[in-house]
């Protein structure tokens, strides 16, 4: 093994391997390793060129190719066990004798290392299990490897973030995590320790990655090389600012997006849906987006409304437009074999291809393929269908579903991408698709991009990707879920995030049951960085199974309008709707230092209280912006609930006026027209 220093890069060599370890932006690292002549190029999520860094490089005069058995406990630095480190700013990464990495603060604290089970040159640490840090082991035929990384677990250890995954568990210490992404499953590896540093497992291959107890393991099916970012900082909020830094920062929210977005499975017609945006109008209620669902198409990849029962967009859109409301459209990556663009679409080779069986990947309502989002003609094709179908109308905002993409079954060894194989790289799928309609968008001159995305990787964030959280079930236990997604999805870096309010999947609108978790995911859905009303509810009409032009129509669920769910319900909901419009001025304010720094607008407790050990356990309640604190009602029936006032503040309870000082328990009530909110050191914004 040999240290070598190439301007301001480490490099381990060791044999055809090399590992480099390079300053990556203010107080940040990045480590990366290959087997092969060349390190790949691939950049991945971190797509930002890196604020210029001067690491300091120290090497020490070890002769590191003397056999272990000769021992050299004479030099001092075996005795020591280090052969060189490289230091930026915050990070140090030390290497012993024998090539293993060691993170540190500038404390000198034992951030992360690397978990190595093998015989070292002094024996300091002798196993005889042979289980190395960084194993890489060849798919025999290919350039490929899998490879995984192993490092130390620490007890006491806390790791927030990972993205979005559907289970109740906040901290994901002890949590297995597939590295893939699913319908309701965003798979975004970056994670933020309690014990002060963020970690990038900057690879959009398939695997796993498990935070147990005895040791941390990333896993890769199928890759080219091992590449992560580690970065340093004193507080939550830097770690996040460094990460972001490099991999992209959201840009500022349109205004539309700070206020209401209607939505239901489906619409049917024009009419069905100005109706809507009209009542609401006609009522005083606010509503600056609407959305056109699914299937208004003539065909699955055509790209454009189905004109018998979508006569006059350009119309619809007009009006609403009058009535203060966008209209945002759904738009499917899946191309229907019957459709006008498929052939086209399959002759220059813009859809996602198998190796083997049946070239359809979807067979509902139609046999279809996916579009390769990450061919760059791919995404200009579908891109300038869109325009000139939806944005020539005056349509700027897309609603880009099945992102991840939903294979059926998701068989990611049998497809393969202009990037590569689905192994290697599928997780960035959903990067590109919204990379696609944010570039057409830009060069069409809009300033204001956004687009409603059901699924996000590490990067998306920078493409104006709002996230929501998918088809999940209508009940308080999906309800209770959404919450730490929404937190760990803000932690990964993707700051727009929201739900169908109410679950997509099973809510009946006259059961009193589904009536309550309504209500009291709507007032939650208030303090989301975006208040979106979704659902098929149950039961579908029942209509005769329609074609047009030999194409199934899709019939629709129930209504869910805010006056749908009982009368006493809608003063409620009302009520509501007017919160979310007397915070504009507040989240407009949030989102801007969301857009400047990296920061977050839905935070967990510790994010701005890491000195109160509470609250790093809390998991019930969050942070909206740093002034707010939200204890959403989460249980059917719940008629009070406990709420915990960090230390080091004085907190107003929004509702009733009454102050209290932190670093306590409190319980308050809860009838149906409350959220708990308190207001950090009684700073004057209008809530109730």
């Amino acid at each position: 093994m040999r240290l070598i220093q190439e301007k301001n890069k480490l490099i381990i060599a060791n044999g055809p391997a090399q590992v480099w370890i390079e300053p990556w932006g203010r107080n940040s690292l990045r480590v990366r390793m290959t087997k092969e002549a060349k390190m790949d190029a691939n950049d991945w999520a971190l797509s930002e060129v890196p604020q210029a860094c001067d690491a300091k490089i120290e090497l020490h005069e070890v002769d590191l190719t003397m056999p272990w058995w000769k021992g050299e406990e004479h030099d001092k630095h075996l005795e020591t066990g280090i052969a060189g480190s490289i230091t930026n700013g915050k990070i140090t990464a030390k290497v012993n004798t024998e090539g293993w990495i060691s993170f540190y603060n500038q404390k000198g604290e034992l951030l992360l290392s690397e978990y190595w089970r093998t015989r070292d040159r002094i024996d300091r640490f002798c196993a005889p299990l042979r289980i190395e840090a960084r194993e890489f082991k060849a798919i025999q035929g290919t350039t490929d490897f899998s490879i995984t990384a192993r490092f130390e677990a620490v007890d006491g250890e806390k790791i927030f973030g990972m993205g979005q995954y559907q289970e109740a568990n906040l901290d994901k210490k002890g949590a297995t995590l597939e590295l893939a992404h699913r319908n309701s499953q965003a798979s975004v590896p970056f994670y933020i320790s309690n014990l002060g540093y963020g970690f990038l497992w900057n690879n959009p291959a398939i695997g796993t990655a498990t935070f147990g107890t005895n040791k941390t393991e990333w896993y890769a099916k199928s890759t080219k090389k091992l590449d992560y970012f580690v970065t340093a900082g004193d507080t939550p909020a830097e770690i996040e600012e460094q990460y972001t830094a490099v991999t992209g920062r959201t840009p500022m929210m349109p205004e539309y997006g700070i206020g209401f977005w209607q939505c239901k499975l489906r619409y049917r017609t024009q009419d069905e849906l100005l109706a809507v945006a009209r009542e609401h109008k006609k009522r005083g209620l606010p509503m600056d987006v609407i959305v056109v669902d699914f299937f208004h198409w003539t065909r699955q990849g055509d790209f454009r409304f189905e004109p018998r029962d979508w006569p006059d967009p350009a119309a619809m859109v007009k009006e609403l437009k009058e009535l203060g409301i966008e209209t945002c459209v759904s738009v499917w990556p899946t191309i229907d074999e019957r459709s006008i663009n498929y052939g086209e679409m399959a002759d220059k080779g813009y859809l996602v291809n198998a190796d083997r069986g049946s070239s359809f990947h979807m067979n509902w309502m139609g046999d279809t393929v996916f579009y390769d989002a990450t061919h760059p003609g791919a995404q200009e094709f579908v891109w300038n269908k869109c325009k000139e179908n939806y944005y020539s109308l005056g349509i700027k905002t897309f609603w880009l579903d099945e992102a991840e993409p939903e294979y059926g079954p998701y068989d990611f060894d049998n497809y393969r991408y202009y990037a590569g194989p689905a192994l290697q790289c599928t997780n960035i799928y959903p990067v590109m698709y919204a990379k696609g309609f944010y570039d057409g968008l830009k060069a069409a001159g809009e300033k204001d991009v956004m687009s409603l995305v059901r699924c996000a990787w590490a990067g998306s964030q920078k493409y104006g990707v709002l996230t929501w959280s998918g088809d999940i079930h209508s009940s308080f236990r999906a309800f209770r879920e959404q919450l730490q997604a929404g937190l760990n999805m803000s932690v990964a870096g993707i700051p727009w995030w929201t739900t169908d309010i109410g679950g997509f999947l099973g809510g009946n609108i006259d059961d009193p049951s589904f009536r309550e978790l309504l209500v009291r995911w709507f007032a939650w859905g208030v303090f989301c960085p975006v208040f979106r009303l979704h659902g098929e509810r149950s039961p579908w009409y029942e209509r005769e199974q329609e074609f047009i032009n030999g194409v199934r129509q899709l019939t629709s669920g129930q209504d869910n309008e805010v006056w749908s769910f009982g009368e006493d319900n809608y003063e409620i909901l009302k009520e509501f709707l007017f919160m979310r419009e007397r915070l504009r001025p507040y989240i407009r304010e949030c989102m801007r230092r969301v857009s400047e720094t990296g920061d977050l607008i839905m935070r967990p407790m510790f994010y701005d209280f890491q000195n109160d050990s509470v609250c790093w356990e809390l998991k019930d309640q969050y942070m909206f912006g740093p002034d707010l604190l939200v204890a959403p009602v989460m249980e059917e029936g719940m008629t009070e609930r406990s709420v915990y006032l960090p230390k080091g503040a004085t907190w107003k309870n929004a509702k009733t006026g009454e102050t209290y000082e932190g670093g306590q328990y409190i319980t308050v009530p809860t009838p149906m027209d409350v959220i708990p909110v308190f207001i950090k050191d009684c700073k004057d914004i209008p809530v109730y």
